[in-house]
């Protein structure tokens, strides 16, 4: 399987190329214009500086003589160009070449070259008729009389086109390779980069591939840029793999705590009732067990009730279709009165401390029903006999508060922090107790959550109280 770092380098490889290919192509075409453009300069250079020397020595001597000859040689020596010099017939007179007996001197070129001389440039390479063995440039230029200015000859300059050719394949030859050193040079760093931008992702992939098999402790390392796109999918991966690693972290630990408290009811149920059908029981005795047996199956129901409660709740964003608008403290009175004989019972004294006027909110109301339950269900139980209970509803700002405060033991300290987590064990937590299943006060966190609002506990001198908060519903 093709990595997604080698199909980047591949495609980096591929644009680099073809644009470079592209570069190199047009640098080429310029070049070779360049440097023909540049020899041919130097011809019409040197034809014009020629023609300047002959001019002026003419006027005292002739285009044969000694001196313009001497002059001519200098001049094709400095510039490697070869240089004639014609009559206006066409009869060459003068060369460069330092031969005395010059082959070139005395020989006649044709009128349709002297026409070519005329024009100034013979645009295509040519051999001059034979006059040389090899195909040249050629470029000419009129020797003017400083007196009159009638044309006392020609000077000719040629150059051949294989030393054009040697500039311009050096000049190939340095595009080539800084070309290849380039080309390597970014085929070397694309390879690097692209190896570089898939190592996040390859380590992605091999941390799924765990988290598929179950090990949700790996990391992916970040990125040197945690703020770019790549940064951020990091991050949010590992946001996602330590949510996983929670997640399985309290599947475990509630499959347990399940576990646990199915297996004591269960274990009671089956034990009573085996005593009873083998006649380990007493038959006199058999309705004190079966009261147990009973007790226990309940206890069971609202363990299996309560957990469905929470995976409903659990399972998706509360039902907003079920909101409506009540009066807050209409509900805790009605709520209240399930509970005077209970608090009869152990000698509670009841403070309701409730606003004269309506308090209306805007919330699920059997599930707020439930949670004032829930909560004055626990503070009775836990409130030692003869103390008082204080139940206030308030609002402040935008928000209605709830609050429900109970005398008995302060719950401690390191407790606190879990004392809304399903199946927390203490002996002292408000969470569980001997009758219940230790889903009370985690439903009615739940519950609240799934409302957006927030409910909070504070225990301190054997003074216990609960507070949560709705919203005001819109006048």
């Amino acid at each position: 399987m093709r990595s997604i770092g080698l199909k980047n380098f591949t495609a980096m490889a591929a644009t680099v190329l073809s644009c470079f290919m592209m570069v190199v192509f047009s640098l080429l075409c310029l070049g070779r214009v360049y440097i023909i453009r540049d020899f041919k300069q130097d011809m019409i250079a040197s034809a014009e500086e020629v023609s300047h020397i002959a001019a002026a020595i003419s006027i005292t001597d002739s285009l044969d003589s000694w001196l313009l000859n001497m002059s001519v040689s200098a001049i094709s020596n400095s510039t490697g160009n070869h240089v004639v010099l014609t009559d206006p017939s066409g009869v060459i007179l003068s060369c460069s070449d330092r031969s005395p007996m010059c082959r070139h001197i005395g020989l006649h070129l044709s009128d349709s070259l002297m026409q070519g001389m005329i024009s100034g440039e013979i645009s295509q390479p040519t051999d001059m008729e034979g006059l040389y063995a090899e195909s040249r440039y050629v470029i000419s230029r009129a020797i003017n009389s400083e007196l009159d200015g009638s044309v006392k000859g020609y000077v000719i300059v040629s150059n051949t086109a294989a030393e054009m050719q040697g500039d311009w394949s050096t000049f190939l030859m340095m595009v080539s390779a800084v070309c290849v050193v380039v080309i390597m040079f970014s085929l070397v760093f694309s390879f690097a980069y692209s190896k570089r931008m898939a190592r996040p992702l390859d380590e992605i992939a091999a941390a799924s591939r765990k988290f598929a098999r179950g090990d949700f402790s790996v990391r992916v390392r970040q990125v040197d840029d945690p703020e770019d796109e790549m940064g951020a999918l990091i991050d949010s991966f590992n946001k996602m793999a330590d949510s996983l690693e929670k997640a399985d972290a309290r599947r475990s630990e509630f499959i347990a705590n399940v576990s646990h408290e199915l297996r004591t009811p269960m274990t009671t149920i089956a034990g009573f009732a085996d005593g009873i059908l083998d006649g380990t029981i007493p038959q006199e005795e058999s309705a004190k067990y079966l009261v147990s047996i009973r007790d226990e199956t309940r206890r069971l129901s609202r363990l299996v009730r309560d957990m469905l409660d929470v995976s409903q709740m659990k399972s998706g964003v509360m039902d907003t279709g079920k909101y409506s608008k009540f009066d807050l403290v209409e509900l805790v009175l009605q709520t209240l009165l399930s509970f005077e004989a209970r608090a009869t019972k152990k000698n509670l004294d009841v403070d309701p401390q409730l606003p004269e006027n309506n308090m209306m909110v805007f919330a699920d109301k059997d599930a707020i029903t439930r949670v004032i339950y829930n909560l004055l269900d626990n503070a009775v139980k836990f409130a030692k006999p003869g103390s008082c209970l204080t139940i206030r509803v308030y609002k402040e700002g935008e928000k209605a508060y709830f609050s429900v405060k109970d005398e008995g033991e302060t719950i401690p300290p390191d407790d606190l922090p879990f004392i809304f987590d399903r199946f927390h064990k203490s002996d002292r937590s408000r969470s569980m107790d001997k009758d219940g299943v230790g889903l009370g006060l985690y439903l009615v966190k739940t519950i609240i959550n799934s409302h957006d609002e927030d409910i909070a506990v504070k225990s301190e001198d054997g003074m216990t109280e609960f507070v949560f908060t709705l919203k005001l519903a819109d006048k």
